[in-house]
């Protein structure tokens, strides 16, 4: 990629985990229970940490510092998100299935860009 088309598509991927990981931290809401679901304890701590650590980790994708790492600090934080919010193969609902489901597949797009980010040198 050219230098300028780099930049942009690492404002792009950073800018949602910027604003929804503040969110997170802010006001953790109804992933606690999600969180505390899978077993972790101090839940909304667990809940917090990972959404100060997604808007770090974006606002580093969207300012270019140490894009490499903050895409793999990404990568990670997505897993237990993923897990624990989007886990579509536990609804029997169909519709939550099928939004499980949309939400599951667009965090792995979004693990796909942030490798495509860590891959480059």
């Amino acid at each position: 990629m050219t230098t300028t088309t780099s930049r942009v598509a690492r404002a792009a991927l950073g800018v949602p985990f910027l604003w929804l990981g503040y969110e997170a931290a802010a006001e953790p809401g109804g992933r606690v229970a999600a969180a505390a679901d899978l077993g972790l304890p101090r839940a909304e701590a667990a809940v917090r940490f990972n959404g100060a650590a997604m808007a770090l980790g974006g606002a580093a994708l969207v300012t270019g510092v140490l894009p490499r790492a903050a895409a793999w600090g990404l990568v990670a934080s997505l897993v237990p998100t993923t897990v624990a919010g989007h886990a579509f193969w536990k609804d029997d609902d169909p519709a939550t299935r099928k939004a499980n489901r949309i939400q599951c597949l667009k965090n792995l797009g979004l693990a796909g860009g942030l490798l495509l980010v860590a891959s480059e040198s």
